[in-house]
């Protein structure tokens, strides 16, 4: 695979393609509308609630943390997990922003 260019593009366009890649699973999305419900949850109580291995929710977890949408604590032998509410305010800004933009009228092509 070739390399990126993504130092040639804005701060901002760089952290929404963050925030894109973060969500473009439909698992990472389930996961972070249980932690929306719940405010926090441990790895095993997110395996009882999707149709995925413990291995598989733990590789969405490690994406979703790697974009710096969720944190893990350690308690113990376990991590709990939990929505970085900082972070998710700027990433509804973000792509809010974007989305909101109103699109020309006009006749494409």
């Amino acid at each position: 695979m070739g390399l990126t260019k993504a130092e040639e593009f804005s701060v901002k366009d760089n952290r929404i393609a963050n925030f894109a890649k973060a969500l473009a699973h439909p698992a990472r999305v389930a996961i972070l509308r249980i932690l929306l419900k719940k405010e926090s949850c441990y790895c095993g109580d997110i395996v009882e609630e999707l149709p995925l291995s413990q291995s598989t929710v733990s590789q969405h977890l490690k994406e979703l943390k790697e974009a710096g949408i969720i944190k893990g604590e350690i308690e113990g032998a376990k991590i709990c997990y939990c929505i970085d509410a900082a972070v998710w305010e700027q990433m509804q800004m973000v792509l809010g922003n974007l989305l909101t933009r109103p699109v020309a009228d006009n006749d494409c092509c």
